[in-house]
């Protein structure tokens, strides 16, 4: 286990000397668990529950963002045969329920520069992420999906920065800002939201830069809430 790590760690730096980020368009798989089990997935019509960690919400978008990346864990690089941007692919380094026993945990938490994942000098994940995949893994590891989104809510903190820090900061942030851009603080995002060019982006718009690069469209809710956002002054709220 710490032999394959280690290479994870070491083979997941190439990454970072890429001025942007690059990612895979996300795979749609059901099912497809360690030990041929098969965790039900949900079809996203359900409502959110605060005490439940889904997949397609959560999950996913945090490792596409941090480890997906062209030279690492794409669909085309596949360093150590891992492909992190799809539920088969992840679940390779998970056990359901054991969070302590996952090898994706072990790399995620580790201090250790050979060993964490994502590697240095790229950011280490947030707290609060960490918290949510040992949560999911805990909770049964089940590919699900829920519709939460609420365009009445739009404010930096509760919603803006989430989708920034799942979405985003992966290939934007201090110690590696794609196309010289970091959105891991207010001041980076509201400079790109008073441009015009986080909409721009987000919406996919001719002559702007697509993004998520490479990936899906954010969904059409968090398109509302982020222009609601930019036009209420891009508020540190």
């Amino acid at each position: 286990m710490r032999k394959l790590l280690s290479i994870m760690a070491f083979l997941c730096l190439s990454a970072t000397l890429y001025v942007s980020c690059k990612h895979e368009l996300p795979i749609p798989i059901s099912g497809g668990g360690t030990g041929g089990t098969t965790p039900p997935t949900s079809t996203g019509g359900q409502s959110c529950s605060p005490d439940t960690v889904y997949f397609n919400n959560t999950i996913l978008p945090i490792l596409t963002s941090n480890c997906a990346m062209a030279g690492c864990h794409d669909v085309t690089s596949k360093k150590e045969g891992l492909i992190l941007n799809n539920y088969t692919g992840i679940m390779k380094i998970v056990k359901p329920g054991n969070a302590a026993g996952s090898s994706l945990v072990s790399v995620i938490i580790s201090n250790d520069p050979g060993k964490v994942m994502p590697p240095p000098p790229m950011a280490k994940l947030s707290t609060s992420q960490i918290d949510a995949i040992k949560k999911w893994i805990n909770q049964g590891a089940k590919n699900n999906s829920c519709n939460g989104c609420d365009t009445a809510s739009f404010t930096y903190n509760a919603v803006v920065k989430v989708v920034m820090t799942n979405k985003c900061v992966g290939c934007h942030n201090a110690a590696s800002p794609g196309g010289g851009i970091d959105l891991s603080t207010h001041a980076g995002v509201k400079a790109v939201a008073l441009n015009g060019k986080l909409m721009g982006s987000v919406n996919m718009k001719a002559g702007f830069v697509a993004m998520p690069l490479g990936g899906s469209k954010l969904p059409d809710c968090e398109i509302k809430q982020l222009q609601k956002w930019v036009d209420a002054g891009a508020l540190n709220n």
